[in-house]
């Protein structure tokens, strides 16, 4: 998977809670990865088989449709820190002094 500045800031926002269920609207806001970038990289890390999904449960009450959920794989976390790692040796990724990724 060729690594791009928005792929590492999407996989580090998914591996800082590997566990949870991540939404792509939350993933966009964390990341500042604009939608029409953000789902296919998300797609392409679910045919990796890196991430699953699904469809939250919603209560008969709820007025909005249900929201699809990401979710790390045991493989997608091994195969993801692995690539975070390596972004960090390489100097196209890093970070200016001071500033929080």
């Amino acid at each position: 998977m060729r690594k791009t500045h928005s792929l590492i800031k999407v996989m580090d926002a998914l591996l800082q809670e590997p566990t949870a269920e991540h939404w792509g609207y939350e993933l966009s806001r964390r990341t500042g990865v604009r939608s029409g970038v953000l789902y296919p990289i998300l797609r392409r890390l679910l045919e990796a088989g890196w991430l699953k999904d699904g469809w939250e449960k919603q209560s008969e009450a709820s007025k909005r449709p249900p929201r699809r959920y990401y979710k790390v794989t045991g493989e997608g976390e091994t195969r993801m820190r692995a690539i975070l790692a390596e972004a960090e040796a390489d100097l196209r990724f890093a970070l200016p002094v001071g500033q929080v990724g």
